[in-house]
């Protein structure tokens, strides 16, 4: 087909899907010989679904095993050392247009794309749309479309060595190209880089003028709504006609008039008394409809709707007398981050849908969150993560695709990364929730401290993409949203980038090396990273760990364990705080083989008690710190974790924590010097909320005992102003218990959880034992039960476990603490479990069932 020499009218654009779902039919063939064993694979086209990629592909045509199964993973590595072909053949039948473009949203990730034979494009770059001309190489009639992947793992490699080898955290040299970097592998998921169109595809035509991109830019001004709509423009050679561009906002239109050639148009829009855009827990999330259209005397020739949120983002890093802060402000208000990071929540994100990213956003609101980091080990998420967040009020923090190595900043991925960057900033920039553009993971601190400065001989590292190239991009696109060269990153010129007195910190010398009650060591401004690890859920485990007899040090359970010397960890980071798992001997069992149930107990509680730990701290020390974001809220496979909701969507007792000590109205007992200097109890009460919280403080000193005896009381009237935090003095009576072991402090008040203090560790808590400490009973109702626990005694994290009955089964809540004649209920969803079960280890667990006497 030959492009019509002279001018012709403007044509409104035309798509043709190629996805499968537009009829298309793709299929899949490995380019390489595959290793023995695999033979069918080899044998011939396997049928595809596009969008996909080659591991789905794979296991959707039953010719490999799960790949999160067992220790599938190493058995499929050769997927990552083969490159592949993805083949179609499409009818097509040429429009009065003159252009046609093949536009492929997403192609992972080094690939050379044939048309009818004919090489049309290569491309190195996964997180970008490509776009080809092929008016010249398409005809009428049937069409061959080939689009070849290398191998992603020996492509890494080659390009590794064709650019300098350079500095990163795990094996494959995932930073020698554009790709997600934790298909690679990381401490807490799977190697399983692999290949494929990820994104839609289709073929674009048109004639004289094409809507290129839109930038819908919205801010306050007073009680105004300031709406600055970018619109770029692509033009056909020769072409002569001008285009009116025309922007709606709710009911208002404005246009402008854009002449031939002229790449881009501005139109500016005011709406007095808008309905701002707020996050979470500061007001409502108001978001405006806006409709673009560009259009010729002949009709409209192309069309973009979206939603905004007017609102203003400022980050404040100044210098005070306590070093630098990090303060995140929404229309002028400062906003006390309560946050998590995300990763990708499938290793095969081409499984993601709508409902994926709504749950898991869900899933943040649920547990008190406003803000989730969307971490630059990753990938830009699909707009259903964002818009998911403008709608909920969750705070978006978009790292840029950069994490844990040294970058080339030489050609080409140079000019990869810069049209990497132009396209995710020109796509999120209209989404309200984004509030935070940041330049790289841990980088930054990786020069400086990791040893990589001798390894880079003076090469490049990635430093001029953080100060020159990213804030660049982000200045000319995003202006109204701030942007941070790194987390983490200290805003001081000579200070160390981890530096807890100045600006973002991560904490990973705690899990790592030191006890997690090493948190209180940092009075951090901001921390950005930090979290302990737990097993994800038991049905979660145990659906790919088969290991007979099953025990933490099974060689598939260490396929599931990604952390160096995690489980070592796990098991050190007990310390003091929890007994360790017993040797189980029932019938059949090996010798010296670890108490599962205990193990899965004690480490998931153990995880939720140190990130705990870490956030009640932080809060304490408002307003100096103003934010934690936890490490992390998602799992993209079943696995030993960070997480505090494991893959198959299961609240790990750590979710429950999280909850807790993210609520507005929040109290935790803290040591602070006394009068001697040395540390004693004293309650900070933090009011994170728009109202102002007043009452009655009743403090206690109880006996943990049958009857939960009130040994000494205090009662202290209180007044917090919105977001505002208050310390209390205990009487000397709360702080000097008879018997340390056997006695707990308690603060209550309205409109809080009530706050536990202890004098020792649970390994010297006197509690009495499970079996006499509480009553169980369960009813069952239509779609579940209900299971209520009485204590008689201080009954120390009740937590119920339904998913060990049936892995469909899931509870509202958890981790509760009852003092004598207190009772909670636990709401079951589900299909219909055993009572007996319900109420017994390993289901139903405590403290109490561990240390009780």
């Amino acid at each position: 087909m030959t492009a019509n020499p002279t001018p012709a009218t403007p044509r409104a654009l035309r798509r043709t899907s190629l996805d499968s779902v537009g009829g298309t039919a793709w299929t899949l063939t490995a380019l390489d010989p595959v290793p023995a064993g695999w033979a069918a694979v080899g044998e011939g086209p396997v049928a595809a679904t596009v969008p996909g990629e080659v591991h789905a592909e794979l296991l959707a045509a039953g010719l490999i095993p799960d790949p999160f199964d067992a220790d599938h993973e190493a058995q499929l590595a050769w997927i990552g050392r083969t490159s592949w072909s993805y083949r179609a053949e499409l009818t097509w039948t040429g429009g009065p247009e003159d252009h046609h473009e093949l536009v492929a949203d997403g192609l992972d990730t080094l690939a050379t794309v044939l048309v009818n034979g004919t090489e049309v494009a290569r491309t190195a770059n996964e997180h970008r749309t490509h776009r080809v001309d092929v008016t010249d190489v398409l005809v009428e009639g049937t069409n061959t479309l080939e689009i070849r992947f290398e191998a992603p793992v020996t492509g890494a490699e080659r390009l590794a060595a064709e650019l300098g080898d350079r500095p990163r955290a795990y094996g494959h040299p995932f930073n020698a190209l554009r790709k997600m970097a934790s298909q690679y592998g990381w401490d807490w998921g799977p190697d399983l880089a692999g290949a494929g169109i990820w994104k839609s595809i289709g073929i674009e035509s048109w004639s004289g003028v094409r809507l290129a991109a839109v930038r819908p830019l919205a801010t306050l001004d007073g009680t105004d709504g300031v709406l600055e709509t970018h619109v770029d423009l692509q033009w056909a050679p020769g072409a002569t006609e001008p285009v009116t561009v025309a922007v709606r906002l709710g009911g208002d239109a404005a246009q402008a008039v854009a002449q031939p050639g002229q790449p881009s148009v501005v139109v500016v829009q005011r709406a007095a008394d808008v309905a701002a855009w707020w996050p979470r827990g500061y007001g409502a999330q108001a978001l405006h409809d806006v409709a673009v259209e560009v259009a010729a005397g002949t009709g409209r020739l192309g069309t973009w709707s979206g939603r905004v949120g007017f609102r203003t983002v400022t980050l404040t890093t100044e210098p005070d007398v306590d070093g630098t802060g990090f303060v995140l402000a929404v229309n002028g208000e400062p906003v006390f981050v309560k946050g998590a990071n995300w990763i990708p929540d499938d290793a095969l994100v081409t499984r993601l849908t709508e409902d994926t990213y709504r749950a898991g956003v869900a899933e943040a609101v649920a547990a008190g969150m406003n803000l989730l980091r969307v971490w630059g080990g990753g990938i830009y998420e699909s707009e259903h993560f964002y818009r998911a967040c403008d709608e909920a009020g969750v705070l978006v923090w978009q790292d840029f695709l950069f994490a844990c190595a040294a970058y080339s900043e030489d050609e080409p991925l140079r000019s990869e990364v810069v049209a990497e960057a132009r396209e995710a900033v020109t796509r999120l920039s209209q989404h309200a929730s984004l509030v935070l553009w940041n330049g790289n993971n841990e980088n930054i601190w990786g020069y400086v401290e990791w040893g990589w400065r001798t390894a880079l001989a003076g090469r490049s590292w990635g430093d001029g993409y953080y100060t020159e190239v990213l804030p660049a991009v982000v200045a000319e696109l995003d202006p109204r949203t701030p942007y941070s060269p790194g987390s983490p990153y200290s805003f001081v010129k000579y200070a160390h980038p981890n530096d807890h007195r100045h600006g973002t910190m991560h904490i990973w010398d705690v899990w790592n090396q030191r006890d997690y009650s090493h948190y209180r060591d940092y009075p951090a401004r901001f921390v950005s990273e930090f979290g302990f690890q737990g097993p994800a859920a038991w049905s979660t485990l145990t659906s790919v760990v088969h290991d007979e007899p099953l025990d933490p040090y099974g060689p598939q359970m260490l396929v599931h364990q990604k952390a160096h010397l995690g489980n070592l960890k796990l098991e050190r980071g007990l310390g003091e705080h929890l007994p360790g798992w017993g040797v189980s001997s029932g019938p059949g069992d090996a010798t010296g083989r670890a108490d599962m149930d205990d193990w899965h107990w004690l480490t998931s509680l153990n995880q939720a008690r140190a990130v705990a730990f870490g956030v009640e701290h932080f809060r304490s020390l408002y307003p100096l710190n103003r934010g934690a974001v936890v490490w992390q809220l998602n799992d993209n496979w079943p696995v030993v974790s960070w997480a505090a909701v494991d893959s198959h969507g299961i609240r790990k007792p750590l979710w429950y924590a999280l909850r807790r000590v993210n609520a507005d109205r929040f109290a935790t007992f803290q040591p602070r010097p006394d009068e001697h200097g040395e540390p004693v109890h004293t309650l900070v009460a933090h009011d994170d909320s728009d109202e102002v919280w007043e009452g009655e403080l009743v403090l206690t000193r109880r006996s943990t005992g049958a009857g939960s005896t009130v040994l000494a009381e205090q009662r202290v009237p209180f007044h917090l102003d919105p977001r505002s935090a208050v310390a209390v003095v205990l009487d000397a009576d709360l702080l000097t218990p008879a018997d340390p072991r056997a006695e707990v402090l308690t603060a209550e008040a309205e409109g809080m959880t009530t706050a536990f203090g202890y004098f020792v560790e649970d390994t010297e808590l006197q509690l009495v034992d499970a079996e006499s400490a509480y009553e169980v009973e369960v009813a069952h109702a239509a779609g579940g039960c209900t299971v209520t626990v009485t204590a008689a005694a201080l009954a120390k994290d009740l937590m119920l476990f339904p998913d060990r009955l049936d892995p469909a089964a899931r509870v509202d809540s958890g981790l509760v603490t009852l003092l004598a004649g207190q009772s909670h209920t636990f709401a079951v969803t589900g299909p219909a479990l055993d009572d007996e079960a319900l109420t017994t280890k390993p289901v139903l667990r405590s403290v109490n069932d561990v240390v009780g006497q």
